[in-house]
């Protein structure tokens, strides 16, 4: 983690847009609390989560695209920690570029709330536990519904000037 240069938005007003969420159950002690800070979000927002599982993060990407057709945002949670294998870097290329061609073929804001952590203390210092240094079930939530917002207000401004679909 970074440490600096977050945009530092902490809510926005959503109403009536709806979120869906999809985590992964591996390291569940991890994502069932980044799924219940997402939730939280959305709500404390004005939007509506809807709750999918997957078993792990290379899971994500295909339920995620389901739901962003039936859903104004997504977010991805899960953790994937480092091992002694290549394995960590087909997992985090693999969710990262599923996620990233579904936001541009949906055209939907897919929020990417996959650790990916040396080791699970990292992970712990950005899964929004008390004493945590980052939320990112909460920021990933955020920042999707921030965006659509933004697509939203694009839209809009498109048709006021004589161009859109």
């Amino acid at each position: 983690m970074a440490g600096f240069g977050e945009p530092g938005i902490d809510m926005v007003e959503a109403a009536g847009l709806t979120v869906g969420v999809v985590a992964a159950r591996w390291h569940g002690e991890l994502t069932d609390h980044m799924l219940d800070r997402a939730v939280a979000a959305a709500e404390a927002c004005g939007a509506v989560a809807t709750v999918a599982r997957v078993a792990g993060s290379v899971e994500l990407p295909v339920v995620a695209q389901a739901l962003a057709r039936r859903c104004d945002t997504v977010v991805a949670l899960g953790v994937v920690v480092r091992g002694a294998t290549a394995h960590f870097d087909y997992v985090c290329r693999s969710v990262t570029d599923g996620l990233t061609r579904i936001a541009l073929d949906e055209g939907k804001p897919v929020g990417h709330g996959v650790l990916t952590v040396e080791t699970i203390e990292q992970a712990r210092d950005r899964a929004g536990l008390p004493g945590s240094a980052e939320d990112k079930g909460w920021a990933a939530t955020v920042a999707v519904l921030d965006a659509a917002l933004a697509l939203r207000d694009l839209a809009r401004a498109t048709s006021r000037v004589g161009f859109g679909a």
